[in-house]
């Protein structure tokens, strides 16, 4: 008779805990925010990456600016973030409320991924295209 293989044990960055995922992010975050808020993207010379589809096009995505927003946002400039990029600066509440979701429910020891349909889906794509068709032709 056949043995059977004694059970494999998960490799450890399987079982991290759920709240490893949002709190990364937030250590990430803070640690652009600190190297953003010293260097002004307004100004050449600092090691900010430059957009890629700009950089082969020419033409804005639907994200272009959103380093520029904040940054003034930091600074308090909210009419300069609105300039920026409007789509994001309308967006960030949402980006937000969801990253608080996921560490609320990591934070109690739960995963938690969001699920959109198809069809929010699709509209999230469409409103960045319009978006971006809007800011390059207006």
């Amino acid at each position: 008779m056949a043995e059977r293989a004694a059970p494999r044990a998960r490799p450890a960055f399987l079982a991290r805990h759920p709240a490893a995922g949002p709190l990364g992010v937030l250590a990430a975050g803070a640690a652009g925010a600190g190297y953003l808020y010293r260097t002004d993207p307004h100004q050449p010379g600092h090691l900010l990456p430059q957009c890629p589809f700009r950089l082969l096009t020419g033409l804005l995505c639907p994200a272009c600016g959103g380093t520029r927003m904040v940054y003034d946002l930091m600074h308090g400039h909210l009419a300069e973030a609105w300039l920026d990029n409007r789509a994001l600066l309308l967006a960030a509440p949402f980006a937000l409320a969801l990253w608080a979701r996921w560490t609320w429910e990591g934070l109690r020891g739960r995963r938690w991924q969001p699920t959109l349909s198809p069809r929010t889906q699709a509209a999230v794509l469409g409103l960045a295209v319009l978006w971006a068709v809007l800011r390059n032709t207006v």
